[in-house]
Order: C-alpha cells, then structure tokens, then sequence
C-alpha cells in the first residue's frame, strides 16, 4: 500500500526515530540537540547507513527550518526596536564581516592557492551559522538579552552581506569562452535593482494588506486556514525574495518584522512554530548527511589545517570586534564561542562560485566538509566553554536568604509592580515575605525600609525556604512572561492549596496564566489604561458618572470576552478593540 502510494514510509520511520533516539541522548550528555541532529543524519546518511543516498536534495527542503525561524525572529523585532539596533548591525556587524574576510583569506594564500579562491573561501567561512546560534540563543534564553541581540544584529547583516557578495563572485567570474564577460556590468546594476524592488515591495504588502488579510481570515474562525495563511505568508514572502535574488531567510524574516506589531503575532508564531521546529531539525540531519567521509579522508590534513586555522582566525576577529565595541571578556568570549563556526549560506556561496568557474568540484568539495566540521564542532565548544568558564553568578555578598521565612503573603519580585502591591499589603498589616533576584534593588529597597529577601522564584527550593507551602497566597510581580509563568506553574505544581495571584504581560499571557490554574491575574497595563480614560472622558466634559459607567462597561465586556477566550469559543488572536466595536454595533 505504502509503495503504491508512492510514500516512503520507512525512510519516514527510520528519520524521524533517528531523531527521537539521538537527540535527547545528546541533550543528557549536555551536548545540545544540534549535534544530536548531526549525529544522527550522519549514521543514516550516505557515509553511514547508507539509509538516505541524496542528502542535497533533503537539504533543500529542510532549509524552510530556517526560513520560519528567521519568521518567528522577525515576529520578536518591532521595527523600532530594529532600527536601535543599527549601530550594532551596520557598525559592528559590518566590521566583522569585512575583517573577518581580510583575515581568513590569508589562509588560503598561506596554503599556497590563489588570491581569488582563497577569498571566496575565506568570505564563505565567515557567514555565521544563523540556523545554530538562534537555536542556541533560544535554547539558553538569550535571543531577547541584550548580549543576545548584539549577536542577532551581526546575523542579520550577514544575512543582508549574501546578496552582495553573490554580486561580487559573478564580478570574479573569469571571461567567458565567447570573449565577454560572465556577468556585465549593466546586468550586475540590474540584480541589485530587482533586489531592492523586490524588498519595497514586500515592504508596501506588509504595510497596507497582511492586517486587514488576515483580519478577513480571522472573520471565519476557522483555525486550519489560519495556519495555512501563516504558512503562506512565510513561503510566500521566501520566494518573493528568492525571485529578486535575495536571501529566503531575509524575506521570512522582513515578513516577521511587519507583522511584529500585528495583533494575529501571537496566533501566527504559535501555528508556524511547529513546523519550525520539525524542518529545522531535519535540516541538521541533512547537513550531518552531506558530511562526505571520502574527502576527508583523501584531504584529511588540508581540512584539519583549513578548520583549525578558520576557527581560530574567525574567533580572533569576532573577540576582538566585541571587545572593540564594548562588550566586556565574558561576553566576547561566549560570542566567539557561539560565532566561529561557518554557516549555511557558505554553501550557497562555493556553489555560485563552482558555476562561475572562480573554484573547481574538489575544491568545492573540501570548502563544504570544513563548513560542515566547523559547524558540528561548535557544541562541542559551547559545551567546552561552559564547563571552563561557568555562568557568572550574581554577587549576593551581604544579602538574607529566606531561610525559614513564614508569613500570610509570599510576594516574588519587587519591582515597579511588587512595590505597589506592597504598600496595600503592609497598610493592612498583612505579614509578608518578598523574595527577589536583583541583588541592587534589594538594597535599595533597605534604604525605605523593606525586608526583600534573595531568592530565585523559578526555584523549589527557595519557595520552601521562603515559607510557599505555609502562605496563604503567592503574589508573583516579576516582570518578565516567561519567569512570570514557570513560577506559576510551579506553585500550582506543588502547593495547590495556595491562593496564586499573577502579573499578566499582555491579554495572551492572561490566558495562559488562567489555564495554569492561578486564581486571579492582572494585566499590568489594563486598569492604569482604563483610569486614564476615565480621566480623558471628564475632561471631555462627560459627566463623572457617566464616564465611570462608560469605564464599567468596557471593563465588563472585557471581562466576557475574556472569559470566551479562555474557553476556546472565540479566536484567541481577536483583539479587545475589535471585540467592542463588534458589541456596540450590535447594541450589546
């Protein structure tokens, strides 16, 4: 039946269980999913198994990983936000990008090749990796860390670096046999237009057409072609690119960023995410098949010198950029880490360079396996580094632990929030126990007279300490979703008898945080916004009466739709403003 069909199911079965088998092993030596990806697409590979014989046309398929996780990457960067982050792109991104090419084509010259294929091999290793570092950056929880996004921005402009540096290859391209050049100059002038067109163009659509698209879609309440759009949007927008020479990865990611400030941006990350995640790892596994053993071993000690040597040209670059541009040892250092592999595009680079004629197949060959071996040693290093260098730990020199603590309310986290809370609490007389993680806001809040503990929330231990199985309630103020919600997982976990109250990043997170189970959650912008549309009303001349009715009833028809979100008979990704205009019109 299977072969009738014309499906494989076998070579389906023995992927996917490669994969099931492989990376959690990795993951429990602490070695990273990656390598386990690369692990197991070499054991079935061509140069293995022998269970897959055509690893280059999986990899072309499996490279749409990538283009969905530089979607959901541009979905996290508001334009805004993006554009602070251009002296890190153009400045440092840039810097490193064209030392780095200076440097590493001097090991092709010192290997005794020529000027041009040494350039194109050295420009080739210095493209980074995007599909690993993110992954890496998400895995450890840094993509949206300051020291996280200094790194996003070196990828983002070597990303962009591709197109021009495909431009200078056919510049390289030898004369052709008719006597003309490979690629005129009028011919090189017209790509980079039909690039930049191609980038307006996208830019324009996602301006005036994705919102009101998928608010059309949105009207049908039909989740399946929710999914499909989002799917659509992030291939379409791929090819768009592709057609006018561009990068796919690049336009996934323009698509993200336009829809960054969407309301669908939380539906749209949450239906292409597992698609993200199957491709990406599938693309490992192609990478680790296209290891072709047989020129290694032929060429064993020019691709050992060449990856040595790579690694450690590209590592001092990417040390002494950050180092350069402010970043303290630590941080350069784990950048070096993270940054010293050679990455995808290089692939796509060598073979523009093959089709130019600027290097031969072998040479093709040898660049790819270095590639290849620099980018299945890099969690190896990560692992090496960590375990030389482990992560700096918070100095609480001077600090009281909970040790023991026992009161009514167990409020974790003291910021903006939490010291607001706080002052209601103590009016009351209420015994409570504040644990925190900022060592400097702690001792700023002795200054006023606040006992605040150190603790880590995310921690069970340190609830116990601080006195969670006892308390009445727990209070979580931290102001970051993702602490905010493992806590409350946590605390529901553990001490189900214990009142939890939440902060709420957003009205997606107060779903969340209600499916969790915590009693009672507050989005930390919606009553202060509420008030201060009371405060415009009267000063409109709306009567005070009227006006807080006016609030009351906005209030309370947030509160059902809130309540249909919650239990699925609304679309989750329907904003609160479209929800009441819908209402009034029909004189709800």
């Amino acid at each position: 039946m299977a072969e009738s069909a014309g499906v494989d199911l076998q070579g389906v079965v023995i992927l996917l269980g490669a994969a099931v088998v492989a990376v959690p092993m990795f993951k429990r030596a602490r070695l990273g999913s990656i390598l386990g990806y690369l692990a197991a697409g070499l054991v079935i590979g061509p140069f293995g198994l022998g269970v897959f014989s055509d690893p280059a046309a999986m990899l072309h398929v499996a490279e749409l990983g990538v283009v969905m996780f530089l979607f959901i990457i541009g979905l996290e960067m508001e334009p805004k936000r993006l554009w602070s982050m251009r002296r890190d792109i153009f400045g440092m991104g840039l810097a490193q990008l064209v030392l780095g090419m200076a440097l590493l084509s001097v090991v092709g010259v010192a290997l005794g090749y020529d000027l041009v294929p040494s350039l194109i091999a050295g420009t080739g290793f210095v493209l980074t990796s995007t599909a690993i570092v993110m992954q890496m950056l998400q895995e450890r929880g840094d993509i949206s860390t300051p020291k996280g996004q200094r790194i996003v921005s070196i990828l983002l402009l070597e990303d962009l670096a591709i197109v021009p540096l495909l431009a200078l290859v056919a510049f390289l391209a030898p004369v052709s046999a008719s006597g003309g050049a490979a690629v005129s100059a009028g011919e090189r002038l017209q790509g980079v237009a039909l690039g930049l067109g191609a980038i307006a163009l996208l830019v324009l659509a996602g301006l005036y057409l994705l919102n009101p698209f998928f608010r059309l879609l949105a009207a049908s309440r039909a989740r399946e072609v929710m999914t499909a759009a989002a799917l659509f949007v992030v291939l379409g927008s791929a090819l768009w690119m592709q057609l006018g020479g561009m990068s796919t990865a690049m336009g996934a990611f323009l698509a993200g960023v336009l829809l960054s400030e969407s309301s669908f941006r939380h539906q749209l990350e949450a239906d292409v995410e597992p698609f993200r995640g199957v491709l990406l790892g599938l693309f490992f596994m192609a990478v680790g098949m296209s290891v072709d053993l047989s020129v290694i071993a032929e060429s064993w000690r020019l691709v050992a010198i060449s990856v040595t040597s790579f690694l450690l040209l590209k590592a001092g670059v990417i040390f002494g950029i950050a180092r350069l541009f402010g970043a303290d040892r630590r941080e350069a250092l784990e950048r070096t880490v993270l940054m010293a592999q050679g990455g995808e595009f290089a692939f796509v680079l060598y073979a523009a360079a093959l089709a130019a004629g600027l290097i031969n197949a072998q040479a093709n060959a040898i660049l790819t396996a270095i590639i290849i071996i620099s980018m299945a040693l890099t969690p190896l290093l990560v692992a090496l580094h960590g375990w030389l260098m482990p992560a700096a730990t918070i100095s609480a020199a001077g600090l009281e632990a909970a040790d023991g603590a026992r009161a009514t309310v167990l409020l974790i986290g003291f910021g903006r929030f939490g010291q607001i809370v706080t002052q209601s609490l103590l009016a009351r007389r209420c015994s409570i126990t504040i644990i925190d993680t900022d060592p400097d806001s702690i001792r700023a809040a002795e200054a006023f007279g606040f006992k605040v503990y150190y603790g880590d929330g995310t921690r069970l231990d340190i609830l116990q300490a601080a006195g969670a199985d006892a308390a009445r309630m727990v209070i979580i103020a931290t102001h970051q979703r993702a602490t905010t919600t493992r806590i409350a997982h946590l605390v529901r976990d553990e001490f189900p008898d214990t009142q939890v109250l939440a902060r709420a990043y957003d009205r997606q997170h107060a779903i969340e945080l209600v499916k969790l189970g915590v009693d009672h959650q507050m989005r930390e912008t919606f009553e202060s916004a509420l008030a201060l549309s009371h405060t415009a009303l009267v000063m409109l001349d709306v009567p005070d009466a009227d006006a807080a009715d006016t609030i009351e009833s906005v209030r309370k028809r947030d509160r059902e739709r809130f309540a249909l979100q919650v239990s699925g008979d609304i679309y989750a990704g329907s904003s609160l403003l479209i929800g009441n205009a819908r209402d009034q019109a029909s004189g709800r």
